[in-house]
């Protein structure tokens, strides 16, 4: 058995613990958490403080391999297009960077991820990892006369993932169309299916689906696509594409960079189980903006973070989204942070009998964060995986 004590221990279910002691056994399960030494262990003192390994709920694997590759702030539209040209490297180069991402995430602490899948590329980099995957398979198609086509497709990739764990979902709004999105519920209504879908990242998303106007027209015709089915809706996507989504599963709606307060209040209304995902290093690095995330606290959300692809971020590392959130929100507590980091990202993807806490049987690997001026994050912030 090995204990660790710090200036601080972060359980997550629990209220901090000054100067705590964490034991684990050999295999990584917590045999106890308290202020008080076990007798014949040795205690091993660090400084800074000790919380679970961090859980990310929005990866892309398989897109590593365009780290440094795409321009940075000029809008979502204009990324999309530079990912598709971009993506299709030779199958050993996105594999080589995908190990080496995976690699990156432990190093970071990360000990479980929510990772999109549009290929096979990240099927052996995953069953050999050593940290937790779910992998949604991702559908696109926005002409309704391809949702059949679409469907089977993301059913027969599914199968190549065997035994790892995944689901079907859609991609985005403005990707997916209505005949798509309700062969997807019909498959949610009647399987587990974890679901994950992009959520208004740009204000485009929005004045499209209300008055079929903006930059997403350009997107379809530059990628030779016909949409003059579509009529405006006369909302925003996330009103509009809330009702297609199943009831009967949990969502994690990603990025939220344009939702307002009156989308907020309409997902509170309607019958649907939604999570929240910020990834603000990928937001700032498209956008060149954050979400509101002062309208998401305190409404009763589970809320999680995500670092996107390294297309879209520097690094794979969750305290890094955690530092962008304190030094643009300061209000927000490390407490409120390692919440998102930990149990609730564990409690979305159903790992959190696991991982997410620092409570006795529990095996959530443990994280060593440094760098502090009191318990704020700062510039010189580092996250040491101890477990």
């Amino acid at each position: 058995m090995k204990s660790f004590r710090a200036d601080y221990v972060f359980p997550v279910s629990a209220d901090p613990i000054k100067n705590g002691i964490v034991t684990v056994d050999d295999s990584g399960k917590i045999i106890s958490v308290s202020t008080h030494a076990l007798p014949d262990i040795e205690v091993e003192q660090l400084n800074g403080i000790i919380c679970p390994g961090f859980v990310n709920t929005h990866c892309h694997l398989e897109l590593s391999h365009l780290k440094d590759l795409t321009p940075r702030q000029t809008g979502l539209v204009e990324f999309i297009k530079s990912v598709q040209q971009l993506r299709g490297a030779g199958e050993d180069a996105v594999i080589e960077a995908a190990y080496a991402a995976d690699e990156q995430m432990y190093t970071n602490g990360i000990v479980a991820v929510g990772d999109i899948s549009n290929s096979v590329n990240s099927v052996e980099v995953k069953k050999q990892s050593k940290l937790y995957y779910h992998t949604f398979v991702e559908l696109f198609s926005f002409l309704p006369e391809r949702a059949e086509e679409a469907f089977a497709n993301a059913l027969e990739l599914q199968k190549q993932f065997k035994p790892l764990v995944t689901s079907i979902t859609p991609h985005a709004p403005y990707s997916v169309s209505k005949d798509l999105f309700r062969l997807i519920k019909n498959y949610s209504d009647a399987n587990e299916n974890l679901l994950s879908i992009h959520n208004q990242e740009c204000e485009d998303e929005n004045k499209f689906y209300r008055y079929k106007l903006g930059a997403f027209n350009d997107l379809y015709k530059s990628f030779g696509i016909d949409i003059s089915y579509f009529k405006p809706q006369a909302r925003n996507s996330i009103q509009s594409v809330l009702p297609l989504l199943s009831n009967r599963q949990n969502i994690l709606m990603v990025h939220n960079t344009c939702t307002n307060l009156k989308d907020i209040y309409f997902v509170k209304r309607f019958d649907r189980k939604i999570n929240w995902c910020f990834c603000p290093s990928a937001n700032l690095y498209i956008e060149g903006r954050l979400p509101k995330i002062d309208l998401f606290v305190d409404e009763g959300f589970n809320i999680t973070l995500g670092t996107d692809s390294l297309a879209s971020n520097d690094k794979l590392c969750i305290l890094s989204e955690m530092r962008v959130l304190q030094q643009h929100f300061p209000a927000l507590s490390i407490g409120t942070l390692l919440e998102w980091a930990t149990i609730n990202g564990a409690r979305f993807l159903g790992v959190d009998d696991e991982i997410g806490t620092l409570e006795v049987g529990k095996a959530p690997g443990l994280n060593l964060i440094t760098g502090l001026d009191g318990l704020k994050i700062t510039d010189n912030s580092e996250v040491k995986r101890l477990l």
